[in-house]
Order: structure tokens, then C-alpha cells, then sequence
């Protein structure tokens, strides 16, 4: 039988959704997309999200009742325990930490009280009762970052030990030499986010300069959300994995703090807001030390908690290979229940990141499906307290279950689409990996394309927890709804994220809504559960591509894999 009447019988017998992988001739896919529905998709996602489970925060009833779900449902599916001491749960131990902290800024004779919530969010992440930083220097430090590969030092000449620090957030926004209209793609990748424009970063920086305290200046453009978003977060208890030397290496106080406070103040400073941001976008800017002294004093109420990672595992058929690994992550956890709000206190989450749960869930289904595991194991890990700054993934990797070196691919689901079916699919790190090559290469199969993030300058692709793998070499996909909805208008998409990102995100009324359709969602998943099938199958590892940040890391890994 020829190729082209061989292709077309598989076609006749199986339909246009069957699926083979392309590393395994013979094998296929078509009973595991069989499984995977969005009314299982629905129902896990109003269990997840209801009142029962309290907003599913870190350390309370709601993770009780979401990781006795999650391993009742990874049990019931047939998948091992994924830990191999022979259990469904990785113990992250965590420092709860509520601060309360009294800020002021001294400048042209007066006294500043900086407000909370309305100015400022501050919090010390040293696990200590009592923290005081003095009256200290402030200085501006344009957007506080230290990139070498660009020619790029924001604390040029001077030492900001024992000072309070004041950055922007995002990159440099860097004009483009040839075109002042745009961003130079040469520097800080133009448009995009790197991870020098994420808050995460420029903490770490001002730690490392040894500066008393650390304020960012928010702007809702640059960061990606409002300031509400950061207040809602940071005012409440907030948590870090627990460390011997108890975080005495972090910067005392690390705060956040409003455009309109922070114009105000810099102007009694006699320094205007909108031409320090200016001078910051060059590259021979230089600190701006301030008329201006800053004080803290937070006070810490702490706890110690063993929160969960909670895995599942479906074991590779291949003895040779069966201990290399595909790992699907998604987070279980959000932002709890706030008592001291007035009306519905409880976050549900439903989006996010309940629907995540529900997707590795229904992929997990798929691949028990089929009538032989994959060649390589698939594991699946509900990861804890990524709305406390990723810490479950970052747990996991810093202290993995598995050889990260033996881990082929990370795949994130974070959020999913929940309007209809889309003739396309977002590629948060497109270019970045091989994944994304397998990933476009399973979209054909259903007349769709791959896109890239339409925000980049949002910096999405280091805002979950795929990062973490990432940041340490495992190559890492992470995909978004498409944008383009047959028979819709062309911008509902964008509509309905923005009406997303406005009314729900990190807000209680993040809930099930009338008029949801997850047909779309299964469509993504089957190409997610491809294009880990493919690796899990395939002969060689996925790579990072040339001028990825994390290539070099990945490469050195695997010199030394034994």
C-alpha cells in the first residue's frame, strides 16, 4: 500500500481528529481526546471553585478539601502516586508571614505618612517579629537593573547599602534607534518583558545590593494589572518556603507604592516623575539620589505550615526510558477567603486557577486511555502557593522528586479558554524551545495556527509556574486562548480578556459564568496532550533555541547527566 492510500485509509477509518504520534508509528490518540470533555472539565471546576473550598488558600480548609479532591480523582484515574515514597504529596514547607507596616518619607520639612492600601503595599519577607529600617537615603534607581549582556547597570556609581531604593517596574523601555516610535528588539527584547522587568527580579537585585528597603512604582500599563491587583495580594497573609537562615539575606522592606503617591513625593523631592522615567530609558542613566529620607518599621505575625504539591504519575512502558520524565503543572491554590471584606469574601478562582486543575485532570484521563502508556512517564503535579510567588513549582525544582536533567518538557496550563472553540492558539514563549515547533506542528491537524502573546510587554511567560522550570534549564510551554472565535466579532477575544482582566482577575467574582463553552478548551488540550505524548515518545530531548536565556543552563545539565 502506498503512503498517500495508506494516509487516506487511516483518515477514512479514524476521521480527522485521529491522531498519530509522530515518534511512535501506530499509535493513536484518537481514545484519549475521546476522554477528555469539557463536562468533565466543567464538573471538576464547580467542585474546585465552590464556597466548599474557601478560595483554596495555602494552609486552610480550602487546601485540605483541594488536595484530598486532586489525589482522590489521581487515584480513581489509575495514575501512581507520583511521589516515589510511594505517596501523592511533596511536603513545601512554608513561612506564613501577615505584616503590618508603618512607612513615612521626610522630605522638604514635612513628614509623608504613606497610606495603606491607598498609597502603598509594603510586607518583610525576613521571618523575624520586628523589622526597622531608620531614617535611610532614598534614591531613584531608574527601573534597578543589572544586565550585563546588554551594557545595561542602573546602580552605576554608587553603593545604595543601608538605603531605600526607588525603581520602576517593567524594562527600560529602549526607543529603537531606527524607529523612536518603537522599542529596540536588540535591547531588553523591545516590546517583550524579560525577566528584568518582573517585581520578583528587582527585589532579588536590591537584596543583593544590600539596600535597606525596595519601592515599586506602580503604573497599571507596565505592570500588566491595576494596583488593586497588588493591594489584594500583598495585604493579606502572604507566605515564602521556609529557610534556615530565615530570609536574613532579603532586602528588610519590599513595597509597592502608587503612581500618583509616588509623583507626589518626588516632586516634593524637586524631581519630576515624567523626566526621571525618560532618563531611566537610556543607558547611561544615573542614579537620582533624593532630598528625601525614608523610615519602616513592619511588624511580622508568622506561622509555619507543610503545604502540598500533590502528584500523579503515569509510568512509561519503556523500560529503557521510563525513568525520563514529561511533567504538567497547573496550580491548585488562590487567594483564599478575606473576612474583612464586606459582601462575598471567598475568591473562588474559577479561571485561576481552578480550570488549570481540571485540564491536567482531563489529561491525565486521556493518557490512561490509551490502550499503552507512552514510551517515557508523564507526571502531573497540582503545585502550591503560585499566587505566594510560585513557590510550589520553585520548590519542586530547587528540590525535585525526579532528575530535572531526565525531565524532557514542562507543560503549564494556567487559566483556559472558556468562550467557544478559536481557529487559533497563544504561545506565551513562542521561538523559545522545540515545543513550540510540536505544538504548531499538532495545530495543523486541527486547521489551527500558533500565535504569539499578543502582550508581551506583560511578561506572562515568567508569571507562572512553568517558569521555574524553565528558569533551571527544562525546556517549557505555556499556552493561552486563541483570540479569534469563528463567527464572532474579530476583537471578542481581546474583548473578553480585557473584561477578564478588569472584573475577575484576582477578584471574587472570578466564578463559573452563564454562557461559558469549553469546546475550545478540549480542542487546546488534545494538542497539549500531543504534543507531550510526541516527547514522551520521541528520541531525542527538546531544546531550548538559540538565544534563550535558559539554553546554556539546559546544556550544561545534560553534559553531565550520568
Amino acid at each position: 500500500m502506498n503512503r498517500i492510500m495508506y494516509l487516506s485509509l487511516c483518515i477514512f477509518l479514524f476521521g480527522t481528529t485521529a491522531v498519530q504520534a509522530a515518534d511512535r508509528p501506530g499509535v493513536d490518540l484518537k481514545p484519549a481526546f475521546e476522554r477528555m470533555t469539557a463536562a468533565g472539565l466543567l464538573a471538576h471546576i464547580k467542585t474546585l471553585s465552590s464556597d466548599e473550598f474557601e478560595g483554596r488558600g495555602p494552609g486552610t480548609i480550602g487546601e485540605t478539601r483541594s488536595v484530598e479532591y486532586i489525589s482522590k480523582q489521581f487515584r480513581e484515574l489509575g495514575l501512581k502516586p507520583g511521589n516515589p515514597d510511594g505517596t501523592y504529596f511533596q511536603k513545601v514547607p512554608l513561612v506564613g508571614f501577615s505584616s503590618k507596616v508603618e512607612g513615612s518619607i521626610a522630605v522638604g520639612g514635612k513628614r509623608i505618612d504613606l497610606k495603606f492600601p491607598a498609597d502603598w503595599v509594603a510586607v518583610s519577607r525576613r521571618f523575624v517579629p520586628e523589622v526597622r529600617v531608620e531614617p535611610s537615603d532614598i534614591v531613584f534607581v531608574g527601573y534597578g537593573v543589572v544586565a550585563p549582556e546588554y551594557g545595561w547597570d542602573d546602580y552605576k556609581g554608587i553603593d545604595v547599602r543601608g538605603k531605600t531604593i526607588v525603581m520602576l517596574v517593567n524594562d527600560p523601555p529602549v526607543p529603537d534607534p531606527a524607529d523612536p516610535s518603537k522599542l529596540d528588539p536588540a535591547v531588553f527584547k523591545g516590546k517583550a518583558m524579560t525577566y528584568y522587568g518582573r517585581w520578583t527580579y528587582k527585589y532579588e537585585i536590591a537584596s543583593e545590593k544590600g539596600a535597606a528597603a525596595a519601592i515599586i512604582i506602580h503604573e497599571t500599563g507596565p505592570a500588566g494589572y491595576p494596583f488593586e491587583v497588588v493591594s489584594g495580594s500583598w495585604g493579606r497573609e502572604n507566605f515564602d518556603i521556609a529557610r534556615t537562615d530565615g530570609n536574613r539575606d532579603r532586602v528588610s522592606i519590599e513595597s509597592w507604592i502608587t503612581e500618583p503617591a509616588a509623583r507626589s513625593f518626588l516632586a516634593a523631592a524637586g524631581q519630576d516623575f515624567d523626566a526621571l522615567k525618560k532618563a531611566a530609558t537610556k543607558r547611561d542613566f544615573q542614579p537620582v539620589p533624593l532630598a528625601a529620607k525614608a523610615e519602616f518599621h513592619a511588624k511580622n505575625t508568622l506561622r509555619t505550615i507543610d503545604s502540598l504539591n500533590v502528584l500523579g504519575l503515569v509510568e512509561g512502558a519503556d523500560p529503557a526510558v521510563k525513568n525520563e520524565f514529561v511533567v504538567y503543572t497547573a496550580h491548585w491554590d488562590h487567594l483564599g477567603k478575606d473576612e474583612s471584606r464586606p459582601g462575598d469574601q471567598i475568591f473562588n478562582g474559577a479561571v485561576d486557577n481552578a480550570s488549570g486543575v481540571a485540564s491536567i485532570l482531563e489529561i491525565a484521563r486521556g493518557f490512561k486511555a490509551l490502550p499503552k502508556p507512552p514510551r517515557r512517564s508523564i507526571l502531573f503535579i497540582a503545585v502550591t502557593a503560585e499566587e505566594k510567588g510560585l513557590l510550589g513549582a520553585k520548590y519542586y525544582a530547587e528540590h525535585p522528586l525526579y532528575p530535572l536533567e531526565k525531565t524532557l518538557a514542562n507543560i503549564n496550563i494556567d487559566g483556559i479558554n472558556v468562550w467557544g472553540k478559536t481557529t487559533d492558539i497563544v504561545d506565551v514563549g513562542l521561538g523559545m524551545s522545540d515545543l513550540d515547533d510540536i505544538l504548531a506542528d499538532a495545530a495543523k491537524r486541527q486547521n489551527r495556527v500558533v500565535k504569539p502573546d499578543a502582550e508581551p510587554e506583560k511578561g506572562f511567560f515568567y508569571r507562572s509556574d512553568h517558569f521555574e522550570f524553565a528558569k533551571l534549564g527544562v525546556p517549557a510551554l505555556d499556552t493561552d486562548s486563541g483570540t479569534i472565535y469563528p463567527g464572532r466579532p474579530v476583537d471578542f477575544g481581546v474583548q473578553k480578556r480585557e473584561e477578564y482582566t478588569k472584573n475577575d482577575y484576582h477578584k471574587p467574582t472570578d466564578e463559573i459564568k452563564p454562557g461559558w463553552d469549553l469546546s475550545g478548551a478540549v480542542d487546546d488540550l488534545e494538542l497539549l496532550l500531543e504534543v507531550g505524548s510526541r516527547v514522551a515518545d520521541g528520541d531525542a530531548y527538546p531544546a531550548w533555541k538559540q538565544g534563550a536565556e535558559f539554553r546554556a543552563r539546559r546544556e550544561a545539565a545534560l553534559k553531565s547527566k550520568p
